[in-house]
């Protein structure tokens, strides 16, 4: 008796790859979440930066650049989070469930943002905050937004002509 198995096809192994960067993502958003990463962390930083390019400023503006980067921050980690999402659940491949998924990755989003914040409001010197979930959401949103765009434009894209150069089976130029 023959016995059959089945190997892994590149497709599943993409799948796999991106679940894996999905979860090495958010063990990302965990760790950022803990006590070395607070606003005087960096805001520390910040102002080293500033002082290695030579900017002087206010100890006020370095605190407002200091929470505008930090909420930038917040909006490009959920935007990167929700994009391997989408990505890991097979997006680009199905066009008929990207409306689900799309949803589906910004509530997914949404439900990490409010954990990592919970996590944040056990660690000494942070604290939780609900504009960070919205914040959190809305970067994940964006993402989800250029995607469903994205998939939705090429959809609708009309399909190349054959080529000139191709041969079809009856044609007399194709050798046998």
């Amino acid at each position: 008796m023959r016995q059959v198995t089945r190997g892994i096809n590149s497709c599943e192994s993409r799948l796999i790859i991106w679940r894996l960067l999905t979860l090495a993502w958010a063990a990302h958003i965990f760790f950022m979440s803990t006590g070395n990463f607070g606003g005087g962390q960096t805001r520390s930083v910040l102002a080293a930066v500033l002082y290695f390019c030579h900017i002087s400023v206010s100890t006020e503006f370095t605190g407002i650049l200091n929470i505008v980067c930090r909420k930038l921050a917040h909006l490009t980690e959920y935007a990167v989070f929700a994009s391997l999402l989408y990505r890991s659940m097979g997006g680009r491949d199905n066009i008929l469930k990207q409306r689900r998924l799309v949803t589906w990755c910004i509530v997914a989003a949404g439900a990490y943002s409010l954990t990592d914040e919970f996590h944040q409001s056990f660690v000494r010197g942070r604290n939780a905050s609900l504009i960070d979930c919205g914040i959190d959401t809305a970067g994940a949103a964006l993402a989800m937004l250029v995607a469903y765009g994205s998939a939705e434009l090429n959809a609708r894209r009309p399909v190349a002509p054959p080529n000139r150069h191709t041969y079809t089976k009856g044609d007399s130029r194709l050798k046998r």
